[in-house]
């Protein structure tokens, strides 16, 4: 994910500080890793740098002053590029959890990739229990539920994968032993 994208994005609906660009992206984006304070600010220099965000004013109601920022028309044009491009698909399969199954066959055989995907899948089945939970409380937002069901449907491939890997573990240790 593009941080600096996204609080361009965020910044399209009007100026706003630190904090605020930092709460909105974890409202914005409810399933994703929250992003930390450090980041935004970070980010915010690089974007000022750059000329893709300005100074808008400077707040100090009750605590430090804060500066805020607005988008500006560079940046404006930067944010309509990226939402522009299509992500093209992986080229290269760079799961950890393909990586451990390969790499548990090579060094400790059928027994140990197996037990890994049965405790994988049960890792996952945990996940999609919380997620649909998620889905179903009245007091979700609209932006929970489809992230929940981004979500999901990754677990669920991730999860079919598994299936039919363990399915394909005895052959797969079979081969890497000839």
């Amino acid at each position: 994910m593009s941080t600096t994208h996204v609080l361009l994005g965020l910044l399209a609906h009007g100026p706003m500080h630190g904090y605020e660009l930092k709460r909105s992206h974890d409202q914005r984006l409810p399933q994703a890793k929250p992003v930390a304070f450090g980041q935004v600010y970070a980010t915010l220099g690089r974007l000022q740098r750059d000329g893709l965000v300005t100074t808008s004013g400077h707040d100090q109601a009750g605590g430090p002053e804060r500066t805020s920022f607005a988008l500006t028309e560079a940046g404006r044009a930067r944010l309509d590029e990226w939402l522009s491009e299509i992500e093209p698909p992986a080229p290269f399969v760079t799961s950890a959890l393909f990586a451990k199954v390969a790499v548990a066959v090579l060094v400790s055989g059928e027994a140990r990739a197996r037990d890994y995907l049965v405790a994988q899948r049960a890792a996952h089945m945990e996940r999609l229990r919380a997620l649909t939970l998620v889905k179903t409380d009245p007091e979700s937002s609209l932006g929970d539920v489809v992230a929940a069901d981004f979500a999901i449907l990754h677990l669920d491939a991730d999860l079919r994968w598994v299936a039919n890997t363990l399915d394909r573990v005895a052959d797969l240790h079979r081969e890497v032993q000839s």
